[in-house]
């Protein structure tokens, strides 16, 4: 049996008149934003708090703090398994695609793929697959190989003709920093990153990037209350240009606002020492409506939904494969 795996990439804009698309991840943060009686005024919102927060950091010949636009591009990952000449095309990936509008020069500046991360196979394996795996044990353990299967299938998908196509540098993934562990400020102080923070101890989610090839630092950004961690390949600090980072910055920190006000939007800032606490009463709202609560109960749905119409049917084949591929 020969088994391929291909790739195909669909976008779609996600500004104000974005709405969800019929396949896409329903507990996908941006699609949540985009529904309800809400969504026009989330959208402006949202995008405007993203382009404020790139000019405040983007200051530099930018007197009125209005020379820079960020447009964002939502960019599907569809995967075709081929086994015996047989095969169905599966949602694998969801990640934001930024672009920097240069209103003084009018140039379009690509930005940094990435950004949000969202995937069907991790749902399962942490709202499915491991939930199963501890159900009526005295302790919580990780069950065997947990995250082989999706990390290889991402590198796989980074190391593709269509990856290499259609982005001219590796992807950033950045996201909230964990609420179970204790960040140490460093010394390290990058003009755009900001200060570099260090963890206690590794994480679950960590150790599952890992796996999928990426390294992980946590930095807070100027102006910032919390440190957020940017998951990378190769060099995070050197590799992309300031402008490419104040775009993931203002982006993902805008969503964090959001989605964590507790941690992201607090009245007080990190300190050297810090622990975030999703409890924290000290916070500021957005004038922006996102339910929490549905993203969770959904998660656990989109996990059975990969287990059904991709982890069972193609069981053997993935098996098969991962036990032979190598990074």
């Amino acid at each position: 049996m020969t088994t391929e795996f291909t790739f195909a990439l669909k976008s779609i804009p996600f500004d104000e008149d974005y709405r969800p698309a019929d396949n896409t991840r329903i507990t996908t943060n941006f699609a949540n934003l985009a529904r309800g009686e809400s969504r026009e005024q989330n959208l402006r919102n949202t995008l405007a708090m993203i382009n404020n927060r790139f000019n405040a950091l983007a200051q530099w010949d930018n007197p009125k703090g209005d020379r820079y636009a960020v447009e964002l591009e939502i960019v599907s990952v569809e995967l075709t398994v081929k086994a015996d000449n047989n095969g169905a095309s599966f949602p694998a990936i969801e990640v934001l695609k930024t672009h920097i509008l240069d209103r003084k020069t009018n140039q379009r500046i690509e930005g940094i793929v990435g950004n949000n991360f969202s995937s069907y196979v991790r749902d399962y394996d942490f709202s499915v697959l491991l939930l199963d795996h501890n159900k009526g044990q005295s302790s919580f353990s990780i069950p065997d190989n947990f995250g082989d299967l999706h990390g290889k299938l991402f590198q796989h998908f980074i190391k593709s003709p269509t990856y290499r196509e259609h982005f001219s540098k590796p992807p950033v993934i950045c996201l909230s920093v964990s609420d179970n562990k204790v960040y140490q400020r460093t010394d390290n102080l990058h003009p755009v990153l900001g200060f570099e923070y260090e963890p206690n101890e590794s994480s679950l989610t960590e150790q599952y990037f890992k796996k999928m090839g990426l390294q992980v630092r946590y930095f807070m950004p100027p102006n910032s209350t919390a440190p957020l961690a940017f998951y990378f390949f190769g060099d995070l600090l050197n590799d992309y240009t300031s402008l490419e980072l104040i775009s993931t910055i203002s982006t993902m920190e805008t969503f964090q606002k959001i989605y964590r006000p507790e941690i992201y939007n607090a009245n007080a800032s990190a300190g050297q020492c810090y622990q975030p606490n999703l409890k924290n009463q000290d916070h500021s709202l957005t004038k922006i409506v996102y339910d929490r609560q549905e993203r969770s109960q959904l998660a656990i749905e989109q996990g059975r939904f990969a287990e059904e119409q991709f982890i069972k049917p193609y069981q053997r084949v993935l098996e098969q494969w991962s036990a032979s591929y190598t990074l």
